[in-house]
């Protein structure tokens, strides 16, 4: 009796799917668009996901660097460097750097509610001062930026001191930042390589070509690495009039979405595929900026003066 209910139960499931698939199929434009959507919504939300682990995968990696940095000084008085010199310096050097402002949207599509996040490149503006003092790194930004941009500004400090073997223990170096509105993406390292860039010209008192800005983290080998925001940040940097846009060679790839579209039994079903895109070439065609690779901090330097 209970083997006979059960194939009884099954006809019925399988009658109502089968109704289901019916009804599908007799107004496939509605459903298979809306299914679509929903596709491109989650194929949407997955990016931001991508973008926003990313961010946290900069902030970690900044962190790591910033445990070698203060292992590395452990049985150390001072920082001392090959044949630095260790009279007190001073200096200093600015540059607007491209930053991301992110704030996040919901959006509700009937049932369903999805959330996105928006971003908007901004140029605030850095500056480094070096002047007699006991061997600190100040940071001070105008709104607050969070912790790990200390900590970027620590690794720029070991680096342009090995670069220019010049040491700052009897110097103090004040980063200081300034910007109309809060930019989170500010508190990873993504300014590291542009600090470090300040820090080596306020020591050697050279000069940095006010129509460039760069985007990338530094570690303590003078590597230059990936960020995120990339088309903002050359949006901003364009906007602002930059003629020249310095991109960490680890960013060259751009997931972009092109529309694709086809006909089903009617209608016109519009999709959004993901392609990678070379990110010179878009940002300088699409943009219209001129944007050079770079790897190391001396890539930098070459390109910033």
């Amino acid at each position: 009796m209970v083997g006979r209910r059960a194939i009884v139960l099954a006809l019925v499931v399988l009658l109502s799917v089968s109704g289901c698939l019916d009804r599908t199929a007799q107004s496939p434009g509605g459903s298979e668009q809306q299914l679509l959507e929903r596709v491109n919504a989650l194929e949407q939300e997955n990016a931001d996901l991508r973008e926003r682990l990313e961010q946290e995968n900069l902030s970690i990696r900044s962190y790591e660097n910033q445990l070698a940095f203060y292992r590395s000084q452990l049985g150390e008085a001072v920082v001392t460097v090959p044949g630095s010199n260790r009279t007190a310096l001073s200096g200093s050097a600015s540059l607007e750097a491209p930053a991301v402002m992110q704030r996040q949207v919901y959006e509700r599509d009937g049932p369903f509610v999805s959330e996105r996040i928006e971003q908007e490149g901004a140029l605030i503006n850095i500056s480094v001062e070096i002047a007699p003092g006991r061997g600190r790194v100040l940071v001070h930004t105008t709104p607050l930026m969070g912790e790990v941009f200390q900590d970027a500004a620590n690794t720029a400090v070991f680096v342009a001191q090995a670069r220019t073997g010049r040491d700052l223990s009897g110097s103090d170096v004040i980063v200081s930042i300034v910007a109309d509105d809060e930019v989170p993406a500010v508190n990873g390292g993504s300014a590291g390589a542009l600090m470090t860039l300040l820090m080596v010209s306020a020591i050697e008192g050279s000069s940095v070509r006010s129509d460039i800005t760069l985007t990338g983290t530094i570690d303590q080998e003078g590597h230059v690495g990936a960020i995120g925001g990339v088309v903002e940040k050359a949006e901003a940097s364009k906007a602002k009039g930059k003629t020249l846009f310095l991109l960490p060679r680890e960013n060259s790839q751009l997931v972009r979405y092109a529309e694709r579209t086809r006909d089903y039994y009617g209608y016109t079903i519009i999709q959004r595929v993901p392609e990678r895109v070379d990110a010179k070439e878009y940002i300088e065609s699409e943009i219209g900026i001129r944007t050079e690779y770079v790897d190391t901090i001396e890539d930098v330097i070459r390109l910033a003066r």
